[in-house]
C-alpha cells in the first residue's frame, strides 16, 4: 500500500507499540474483499462487474500480522443504471477472536448485462 508507518514495518517496535505486534493495512484489508466475497455469495448472468466506490469505510481494531480473518456481507440496495445494476453492500471483516469488527465499508458494484 506504500504505508511505511512502523506499526505496519517495523516488527520490533511494533512489539513494543499499541498493538503488541505488527498490523496489516487497513486499505489491505478493505481490498481483500472482492477476493473473498465470491466464498459467500455469487452473481451471473452479466457480462462484466466492477468496483464502483465506497461510502463509509471504518477501521474499528487492527488486524494482528497472522491473524484469521473473516468477511461477511449484507445487501443494503439493488439500483438500476444505464446497462445494469448497482449493488450496494456493507461488508464487514472480522479477526478470529476480537471482540469488534476490524472494517466495516459500505461497498458499491456495478455489474453489466
Amino acid at each position: 500500500t506504500g504505508d511505511h508507518q512502523w506499526i505496519h514495518v517495523d516488527v520490533e517496535k511494533a512489539n513494543a507499540g499499541p498493538f503488541g505486534g505488527p498490523i496489516a493495512h487497513g486499505y489491505l484489508t478493505l481490498s481483500l474483499g472482492p477476493m473473498l466475497s465470491p466464498q459467500i455469495f455469487g452473481v451471473s448472468g452479466i457480462s462484466m462487474g466492477v468496483n464502483y466506490g465506497a461510502g463509509k469505510v471504518r477501521f474499528p481494531s487492527p488486524v494482528p500480522v497472522g491473524s484469521k480473518l473473516r468477511l461477511g456481507a449484507t445487501l443494503q440496495s439493488v439500483e438500476d443504471v444505464d446497462g445494469g445494476a448497482q449493488v450496494t453492500m456493507v461488508f464487514v471483516f472480522e479477526v478470529e477472536g476480537a471482540p469488534k469488527p476490524s472494517c466495516v465499508a459500505e461497498v458499491i458494484f456495478r455489474y453489466y448485462s
